[in-house]
């Protein structure tokens, strides 16, 4: 295993060992998709061989990441080559491995509970979607968990966060919602949850509709 001072990369005009996050991102949004799928193929089918492969898969990958070195990592190289073209954003290594370290425990007790002893327990499901969690909010919005939470715990002030998160103290959103914008917003998801209740009140219907179509129904 590596000291601290030696993970990850010394690029100049850096203080500590950084990490590209764009590939980081990256990486989370190639393992977020087979996540999902293996999680509702589980969850709807009660079928788990796909989740024992991504669980494995998921291990191995941090395993790597944390213990040999991130650009070895299955998911970090095909998401430096998505990326490559791009003008990297290093932070700071000893977050994202603190963050990994995470992400690292909770698939060896995936590993664990599905592969080894296929144990049938509801913690699997808050495990799954709890990694699901961690992957898209570092995906969709640039945010690692991992990192906030390695700043809250940690003797040493976090340096090279992403979006500089960690460098700027205290401050004022420059984003704020507005009235209008919460109006918006709120009738769109209203609507959404309308959307849905009919489609689901007419799906006997429409499926009926749908077979009927073809112009085989009863025969003909």
């Amino acid at each position: 295993m590596k000291r601290s001072n030696d993970y990850g990369e010394k690029v100049p005009g850096y203080e500590i060992p950084v990490l590209n996050e764009r590939e980081a991102r990256a990486a989370a949004g190639i393992l977020l998709l087979p996540a999902v799928s293996s999680f509702f193929i589980s969850y709807l089918t009660h079928d788990f061989r796909f989740t024992k492969v991504f669980v494995t898969v998921f291990m191995v990958d941090f395993f790597i990441r944390i213990f040999i070195a991130p650009k070895y990592a299955p998911s970090m190289i095909l998401g430096s080559l998505f990326v490559r073209n791009q003008t990297p954003e290093y932070v700071g290594a000893l977050q994202k491995r603190f963050a990994w370290s995470l992400g690292f425990l909770l698939s060896v007790v995936m590993f664990l509970l599905i592969v080894v002893f296929e144990i049938m327990t509801p913690v699997k499901i808050v495990i799954c979607l709890l990694c699901i969690l961690l992957l898209f909010s570092e995906t969709a919005f640039g945010i690692c968990l991992g990192c906030i939470l390695y700043q809250q715990i940690s003797r040493k002030q976090a340096q090279y966060c992403p979006g500089n998160s960690c460098e700027i103290e205290k401050r004022k959103s420059h984003t704020k919602i507005t009235v209008v914008q919460f109006f918006v917003l709120t009738i769109f998801v209203v609507g959404i949850y309308l959307y849905t209740q009919q489609i689901v009140m007419s799906t006997n219907n429409t499926m009926v509709s749908m077979k009927c179509a073809t112009g085989k129904c009863g025969g003909k």
